[in-house]
């Protein structure tokens, strides 16, 4: 019985760490929220103004620590160093991403293949790509929230649009 609980705690932390490994958030747990107040209609006046900053809707860091705490535990982590991750937003706030659910931030760990270093160059890719209306604005957030390595994949490295 000792050996079965054993085996099964095993797999559990194999199962809960596994996304951690692979670069992607829990889409149960992170499947993305876009900002309802960023619309396609509204967008030159907001993410696309080059007089708007993230920094205006970016929530707090007593709010991001305090919920990359709780995910780090929903997330099953064995490491809770919290300097460890970037508590991130799935659907980046340059292309209307939700700034405080928690269905679009998640504890990304800083190490590992697919980190916060290309995450941030795709944020600012598609930036670029969504305001110079090369790409939809819920296309890419769509594609993001679905998959942002293979997002990064089609418009960081391979993409074809300039």
């Amino acid at each position: 019985m000792r050996k079965l609980a054993l085996g099964l705690l095993t797999l559990f932390a194999v199962t809960a760490s596994a996304v951690s490994l692979n670069g992607l958030p829990d889409p149960k747990l992170t499947p993305g929220m876009a900002n309802p107040s960023v619309t396609p209609q509204n967008m030159a006046q907001n993410i696309c103004n080059p007089k708007w900053s993230t920094k205006s809707v970016r929530p707090p860091t007593g709010y991001t620590n305090d919920l990359k705490k709780k995910q780090i535990v929903q997330y099953g982590y064995a490491d809770k160093t919290l300097t460890h991750y970037e508590e991130d937003h799935l659907i980046p706030l340059t292309v209307g991403g939700n700034p405080r659910d928690p269905k679009n931030l998640w504890p990304q760990p800083r190490t590992g293949q697919w980190t916060a270093v290309q995450k941030d160059a795709l944020e600012v890719r598609a930036h670029k790509l969504v305001c110079s209306g090369k790409v939809p604005l819920r296309t890419m957030q769509r594609e993001i929230a679905k998959d942002w390595i293979q997002a990064y994949r089609k418009y960081v490295v391979v993409s074809p649009l300039k």
